[in-house]
């Protein structure tokens, strides 16, 4: 069992850049695939990136570049590094863990609550 909360989002003006953080619960953290992934109102919930227990990366195409994620095992913690934002990547962005690996179109176990991003034009 493991718990997800996220948090860093907001408001930004296009071209600009968040990071959020997922925070996770328990003491196998790094025993865990995580992702995140966005929904956008009107819209189904979409993969944006991934990481594997051996930090191994996987990005949705269209925020390849932009987009990074990361972790770290001692914070159990995994981050998602946001740059050149646009207005279409406004969305409640969702944290994801899976103790075999991320699920691009399937569900995963768990998940965190949410966090609002809004991209200003």
């Amino acid at each position: 069992q493991v718990q997800l909360v996220e948090s860093g989002g907001g408001l930004v003006q296009t071209g600009g850049s968040l990071r959020l953080s997922c925070a996770a619960s328990g003491r196998t953290f790094s025993s865990y695939a995580m992702g995140w992934f966005r929904q956008a109102p009107g819209k189904e919930r979409e993969f944006v990136a991934a990481i594997s227990t051996r930090d191994i990366t996987d990005y949705a195409e269209s925020m390849k570049g932009r987009f990074t994620i990361s972790r770290d095992n001692n914070k159990n913690t995994v981050y998602l590094q946001m740059n050149s934002l646009k207005p279409e990547d406004t969305a409640v962005y969702y944290c994801a863990a899976n103790p075999s690996r991320i699920h691009r179109s399937r569900s995963n176990p768990y998940w965190g609550q949410g966090t609002q991003v809004t991209v200003s034009s």
